[in-house]
């Protein structure tokens, strides 16, 4: 999913996080094992939601264009395949948090990320403080919160908020690289494997054990799983077809 919404560095308004919602809300998971999003052009991933449209807006009216935009990137952050975000240029404001709702963020030497929220008088509207102390760690997220920091590539790797740094114009053939090596593993397994982890986060560990522990079961019920590790033992590869 390429965002391109060039005379405002691919900003997210309204009408670009309802396509977006609508372009999630079509994936053929069973077809496609990983998804990349990426924002058109050298400069910007996301450079943030569009302050032209938030200016406009009551309290009433802020609470919808969170929740819309919430709502979007829930759905990326429930989605059955891994996604990776292919950050190149800015990710500020919305485009970090889009960033943080991907299951892998790798992102070009140009970089740049932020939570300037605070700055205009507002915060994190979708979901930001909530998925930014996760990935991060408390003490830093409310630092670039709190703060309103705008953070370069080598400190975004350095606080563990990106997984790697390229170039740009490896950066989506590095993303690529990951996609295909994900993709190569029995589709079932990393389904269940994502949503433990995501449910890992909201359950006490009791629950999450519990939870993690179903999921590993389930997961030998599946012709992949049997295929996969006779494959392994007999030193063969199998090629697994999400069954």
């Amino acid at each position: 999913m390429t965002i391109s919404v060039p005379k405002s560095l691919n900003a997210l308004n309204s009408a670009v996080l309802t396509e977006m919602g609508q372009f999630i809300d079509t994936v053929d998971c069973k077809r496609f094992r990983c998804m990349i999003i990426t924002g058109d052009g050298e400069k910007s991933f996301v450079a943030g939601a569009d302050i032209s449209e938030m200016s406009t807006l009551d309290p009433a009216g802020g609470m919808a264009f969170g929740r819309r935009g919430a709502d979007v990137f829930r759905k990326i952050e429930t989605l059955p395949i891994p996604v990776i975000a292919a950050v190149g240029g800015y990710a500020l404001g919305g485009g970090c948090e889009l960033a943080l709702a991907c299951d892998i963020r790798i992102c070009s030497d140009n970089a740049k990320f932020g939570q300037p929220e605070v700055g205009l008088g507002i915060i994190p509207g979708f979901s930001g403080t909530m998925r930014l102390p996760r990935v991060v760690g408390m003490g830093m997220a409310k630092q670039l919160i709190y703060s309103a920091e705008t953070i370069k590539a080598d400190e975004a790797l350095r606080i563990g908020l990106v997984n790697a740094i390229v170039s740009r114009e490896q950066l989506m053939e590095e993303a690529l690289r990951i996609a295909n090596r994900i993709a190569a593993n029995a589709p079932i397994a990393v389904a269940a494997a994502k949503r433990c982890i995501n449910a890992e986060f909201d359950l006490d560990a009791d629950k999450g054990i519990d939870f993690e522990n179903k999921e590993f079961g389930q997961c030998f019920a599946t012709n992949d799983q049997k295929e996969g590790m006779k494959a392994f033992l007999q030193k063969g590869k199998y090629e697994y077809r999400g069954e």
